[in-house]
């Protein structure tokens, strides 16, 4: 990345953008503004522009920019991704649909299968067959692939998916078929499984490979977009885009490979997380994010986010290694495990069938937003009933820039819920905080006792516009006693793409037994990735010796159908080091499952290659440099903190008014950014740029 006087991160999610503007004198500028559903670039562009319009920063001396944003997902939820085919082998063409046959509610009869992104009559099967070592059993036939292509050109496809058998083995066929497509029909977007995701498991791989190919040509006009758009400002430097494995690739990356960065957002915030952590000494963290859409969770150990091979898009809770899996768009990539949940601060409150009160998965987004916003919103939200509630300011927010409705929101709440259950206003907007806690703690819970971690033995890292709302009530719901809001909270996922590094992670299949493993035959495998990964990192600029590079073994026992990933520390794999990562497997695998079989074989499944760069953000902001002046806050508010306090009288003061002297709650911490809700017998202090809230006696 070219060193100049800014670097810029900006975040875009369903409700809000965020943008952070670092310097290298160590300060920093924030801005938060609604995000613009129809065209999210637009918000880019005029977000940069505000911060431009003063002087203080130059388009020309911003040296990065990094940008992480919600389209692909937002493409797969609403399903207005592009019309894709799908060529696969003769007799596979419905694996799509047979899946892993994996029901996530047993017992909802109502519950229906996610409708495949490819419609059977676009799945087109050609002539060919590998086998599982990459010998051709027939080969292939060009003929049944041009047919195909002129039934997709009948049905005016946009984007095509190839994933022919064994390609990961031997891609040959695969890449034969791509020439065929570019000479035959030179207008389709191509997406080949050997390059998307070049592993074994056939629905998984299908899966992944398809979904690349259905928000492809979305991503690549958005992007153009942004690139045009931050141009037109000025802006020279190159996009780099957030992966969903936490690390950041030029934006030609993205376009090729989307299905890499449906975890974009999220992935930010965790890894800002981790560096907070890391600043402040805290290896082990739980990340918890709640926005105005969605709220996330991931478990940060030994400062490091907790990876997953695969995660499933629209699934209710998006998670990686879950329970009860096949709820939605399994795509198989590099992720950090995360756990997402519909409730965010806009999620909406609403009545079911059987008369119980729900929140999300729906969320009233940047448009129409929240009752209280007065966009033309009249539903309630997780946000009208914290105002409702006291939580948030009834009069505005971001320092005045955001006025509020305090009635709107109540009568959203009256009409919508606390009428049509017979409760009390107050009573009512209780209800869906708390509801919106309940769904919460299942992310919470979702990353960590599922996993085999007590959540009590983490510390929680709230952030994100509505984190530090709820942050002290869900940390008690799950058993956790302290939580850190970090500076620029509610802007946070913004900050983490600072913090992120140039990454890069490439898989080869390897299937051993692992003492009886060709050595030789892996480290080939090893040198093979080290080249490819060494044009990579020469092409985003990285040299030889800024590069960190880091070795991991999928392993299993054998006869299981998922594996655990175990790190190697030597770079040439030696029996020795093989005998090492299975003793490091057996410890790993009685810690997350509660069991291990030391005489059972280890099989290896496939060797992995993380390659980073060094360079990252090496300093904190401090909370002064992120305040905006306008707007003061209210000397003291009524504030309900439910049945067991009732309505309190409570006083709001501003982060900076905070010191290192323990304050007994109830307390309200108001910023531009966010609002820190401290509830009764609670404390908080102010530690290291953080706010530190302590549950009980402290």
């Amino acid at each position: 990345m070219t060193i100049g006087a800014h670097r810029i991160a900006i975040d875009v999610g369903g409700t809000f953008t965020d943008l952070v503007v670092s310097n290298l004198d160590g300060s920093a500028r924030t801005l938060k503004l609604l995000s613009t559903p129809d065209n999210y670039a637009r918000a880019i562009a005029d977000g940069l522009a505000r911060l431009f319009e003063d002087g203080a920063i130059d388009p020309q001396g911003v040296g990065s920019l990094v940008h992480a944003f919600t389209v692909a997902t937002n493409a797969l939820l609403t399903g207005k991704g592009a019309k894709v085919a799908l060529l696969t082998t003769a007799g596979f063409r419905d694996v799509l649909e047979i899946a892993r046959l994996r029901m996530p509610q047993l017992y909802n009869m109502d519950w229906d299968k996610p409708r495949p992104l490819v419609p059977r009559r676009l799945r087109f099967e050609i002539e060919e067959r590998m086998d599982a070592d990459g010998a051709v059993v027939t080969p292939l036939n060009p003929a049944s692939v041009i047919a195909a292509l002129e039934k997709m050109r009948e049905q005016d496809v946009d984007s095509v998916a190839i994933c022919l058998l064994h390609s990961y083995i031997n891609p040959a066929h695969e890449r034969a078929v791509m020439a065929l497509v570019r000479q035959h029909a030179p207008g389709l977007s191509i997406s080949a499984s050997h390059q998307v995701m070049p592993e074994i498991r056939e629905y998984e791989r299908t899966s992944t490979t398809v979904v690349n190919a259905f928000v492809k040509p979305v991503v690549e006009t958005y992007l153009a977009s942004v690139e045009e758009g931050i141009a037109g400002i000025g802006i020279r430097a190159p996009l780099m885009v957030m992966q969903s494995s936490g690390g950041i690739a030029k934006a030609d990356i993205a376009r090729a490979f989307p299905a890499r960065c449906v975890e974009s957002g999220p992935a930010a915030g965790a890894i800002g997380a981790a560096a907070l952590g890391e600043f402040l000494g805290e290896a082990n963290i739980i990340a918890f994010d709640m926005g105005g859409t969605t709220a996330k969770a991931c478990l940060i150990e030994g400062g490091e986010p907790r990876l997953t091979d695969e995660m499933e898009v629209g699934a209710g809770i998006n998670a990686g290694q879950r329970l009860l899996g096949g709820g939605g768009y399994l795509v198989r990539s590099p992720t950090i495990d995360l756990a997402e949940i519909g409730a965010g601060g806009g999620s909406l409150a609403w009545i079911d069938k059987g008369g119980a009160l729900r929140v999300g998965p729906d969320s009233a987004g940047a448009a129409p937003g929240p009752a209280c916003y007065g966009l033309g919103g009249t539903r309630p939200t997780v946000t009208d009933a914290n105002v409702v509630l006291g939580f948030l300011n009834p009069l505005h927010l971001l320092d005045g820039d955001m006025p509020i409705s305090l009635e709107a929101a109540r009568k959203a709440i009256q009409e919508h819920v606390a009428g049509p259950l017979g409760l009390e206003l107050h009573e009512a907007a209780w209800g869906v905080h708390a509801v919106a806690d309940a769904a919460m703690t299942r992310a919470i819970q979702a990353v960590s006792s599922e996993i085999g971690r007590s959540p009590g033995d983490f510390s929680m890292v709230a952030f994100g516009g509505n984190g530090a709302v709820h942050g002290a009530t869900l940390a008690a719901h799950a058993g956790i006693s302290e939580i850190i809001i970090p500076p620029a909270s509610g802007v946070f996922s913004a900050l983490g793409l600072l913090f992120a590094r140039i990454q890069h992670r490439l898989v080869a299949v390897c299937w051993y037994d692992i003492d009886k493993a060709d050595c030789a035959a892996l480290n080939t495998r090893a040198e093979k990735l080290f080249e490819d990964a060494a044009v990579l990192m020469a092409g985003e600029g990285v040299a030889l010796d800024r590069r960190e590079l880091q070795f991991t073994l999928d392993l299993r026992y054998a006869g299981q159908s998922s594996e655990l990933a175990i790190p190697v520390k030597d770079s040439v794999l030696t029996s020795a080091a093989l005998a090492s990562a299975a003793a490091q497997f057996h410890v790993e695998h009685e810690r997350t499952y509660g069991y291990c079989n030391r005489t059972e074989r280890v099989q290896i499944v496939n060797l992995r290659l993380r390659a980073r760069s060094l360079e990252r953000q090496e300093h904190l902001p401090a909370p002064a440099e992120l305040r905006r002046g306008a707007a003061a806050a209210s000397v003291e508010r009524p504030v309900y903190f439910g049945p067991e306090s009732g309505w309190v009288t409570t006083r709001v003061i501003r982060r900076s008014d905070l010191t290192q002297t323990p304050q007994k709650g109830p307390l309200i911490v108001e910023e531009y950014d966010t609002t820190i809700i401290v509830p009764p017998g609670a404390q908080v202090h102010a530690a290291t740029g953080t706010v530190r809230i302590r549950l009980g006696k402290g």
